[in-house]
């Protein structure tokens, strides 16, 4: 940089990289139409697995859109921000995580056209977001039905075509009833609201060996433990249930704690003073008669003695998650400390506790029929089968959830997008000046996700998309036809029964485009390297 008397004055230290204007713009855009390419594969019935290794020799084999991102390392920041919105897309909804990258690449690439044309970001940018404005507004309105959440028939609708696009479409109705089942037993209405806690009341046990068509809903929790003395009962019928969180074990110093012994007999008081505690203890446990204890820590071997003489299965180190879980189960309420035991702390509603061999390992089941807490067991040939089966299951039960709490649907294999489209472009008619294109350039955008869908099973991409676009222009009742995924042809949506819940896709849409608006507002890069030399302590490169 110059100064006044033409001398130099530096701003920026050096080493610093720094990128402005178009040039910054045109490589989001490049970045974010490469994660795009990489996904859009992986998008409908017809969809590629993709195979991914990390350095350490672990292999991921999924076409879960979010699943595919996780593992990708990737270094451009712009393409690190579209990884995200797979992440937020996966943790609001579920599913829908390949078409919100897909979709979001095209609104980026969308918008080169405008920007070499030397129109303004912040012009796109309004334009987009009245765009998604009156997409939001016409899906909720216009193009979605209300569905009877007590049928089950029409839930399954839904979740059938969720997994139709999965490795585990081969199962369907085994996969749905799991997903149907699960949700329902978790689901709590907590003053006229309904509460459905996915990731911490449904647990899925992953135990390979066995067929799929093993795979089953236990209503109850599944730990993989076993009783921590031989002799203890491995059923029990509506057993009482103690959950604590604390050790029976002796009490260590707080700080390091050294004794010097003089006499011999000294060794043999401080033993009996431990054993005074964990009897103590003990006695606070066998006070309130239960049948099993669960402990979040460790058990002595002289406290599993005392326990067991009075006939208590005791299973310890058991993780928190767990124990929340065998509270909703048991009825019982988690103890921090053994003396403040009381009998209503005492679970009484599980109705079987059972350990079982399965292979090499034990595994404890604790079921009560009125629970609301499930546990999934999967079964299946391979690790990366069930890994596999886990993550279509996933978005089975996100996909239940989001339509018990949104009971409105929209029409799946793209229908939706078009219909949108067509309505868009309709309205962009209307708009004046400069703000037109990139409004209905929106609408081209939308066209993506059916274009895809003709790609991946093989059909005639123009011929199909001029026929879909035609259809939807001729009569404002064609909005539910959309592509079918196998065949690459026409088809009423209402007849083949795909139906996608209205959340999904209005994320979708949301996050696609906020993305897209995002990463245009950004007109400068400044990357700074570390410093030149060896740096400090712990960050200097040892000598080979």
């Amino acid at each position: 940089m110059m100064g006044a008397g033409g001398q130099s004055i530096i701003v920026l230290s050096q080493g610093t990289k720094r990128e402005s204007g178009h040039h910054v713009q045109i490589g989001n855009i490049t970045a974010c139409k490469t994660i795009a390419d990489v996904i859009r594969t992986s998008l409908g019935p017809r969809a590629m697995l993709k195979m991914l290794m990390d350095p350490m020799g672990g292999i991921v084999m999924t076409n879960d859109g979010n699943a595919i991102l996780r593992e990708i390392t990737v270094k451009h920041p712009a393409a690190k921000s579209m990884i995200d919105i797979a992440r937020t897309q996966d943790e609001e909804t579920g599913d829908g995580t390949t078409s919100v990258i897909v979709l979001a690449g095209e609104v980026m690439s969308q918008a080169q056209q405008f920007l070499e044309q030397k129109i303004h970001p912040t012009i796109i940018i309004q334009a987009y977001r009245n765009a998604l404005e009156d997409a939001i507004k016409l899906a909720e309105e216009k193009y979605s039905r209300v569905i009877d959440v007590n049928n089950d028939e029409e839930i399954k609708t839904v979740v059938r075509s969720c997994l139709g696009t999965k490795m585990i479409s081969k199962w369907m109705d085994l996969a749905v009833d799991i997903a149907l089942n699960a949700v329902k037993t978790i689901r709590v209405d907590k003053g006229g609201v309904n509460e459905i806690d996915i990731k911490r009341y449904c647990r899925i046990e992953k135990i390979p060996g066995g067929t799929i068509e093993d795979c089953k809903v236990i209503k109850g929790v599944v730990l993989n433990k076993d009783v921590t003395h031989a002799k203890m009962r491995r059923r029990i019928e509506n057993p009482r249930v103690v959950l604590l969180d604390c050790n029976l074990e002796y009490k260590k110093g707080e700080s390091q704690t050294s004794l010097e012994i003089v006499r011999e007999e000294d060794i043999s008081k401080i033993l009996e003073q431990e054993e005074i505690a964990i009897r103590k203890q003990c006695d606070e446990i066998i006070a309130v008669k239960p049948d099993i204890v669960f402990t979040e820590k460790g058990i002595s071997d002289l406290a599993q003695h005392f326990l067991l003489k009075a006939g208590i299965t005791a299973l310890r180190r058991c993780k928190k998650t767990d124990n929340n879980r065998l509270a909703r189960v048991t009825g019982a309420r988690i103890v921090n400390d053994t003396c403040d035991l009381r009998e209503d702390d005492v679970g009484t509603t599980a109705e079987l506790f059972e350990i079982t061999k399965i292979g090499d390992e034990y595994y404890t089941y604790v079921t009560s029929s009125k629970t609301t807490a499930v546990t999934v067991c999967l079964r299946g040939p391979s690790k990366d089968v069930i890994n596999e089966v886990e993550r279509n299951l996933q978005d089975a039960l996100h996909v239940v959830r989001n339509v018990l709490l949104n009971p409105r649907l929209v029409p799946g294999g793209g229908a939706l997008e078009m219909a949108l489209a067509h309505a868009l472009v309709e309205k962009g008619k209307s708009i004046e000046g400069v703000r037109q294109w990139p409004y209905k350039a929106v609408a081209r955008a939308l066209e993506v996700i059916p274009r895809t869908l003709v790609q991946n099973c093989g059909g005639s991409t123009i011929r199909q998309l001029t026929a879909l676009r035609a259809k939807h222009a001729q009569s404002n009742d064609n909005w539910t036809w959309g592509i079918d995924g196998c065949s690459g042809k026409l088809v009423d949506m209402k007849e083949l029964g795909i139906w996608d819940p209205l959340s999904v896709r209005l994320q979708v849409l949301k996050t696609a485009v906020e993305t897209s608006v995002m990463l245009l507002r950004i007109d400068d890069i400044v990357s700074g390297t570390k410093k030149s030399g060896g740096g400090d302590g712990p960050v200097k490169e040892m000598p080979m």
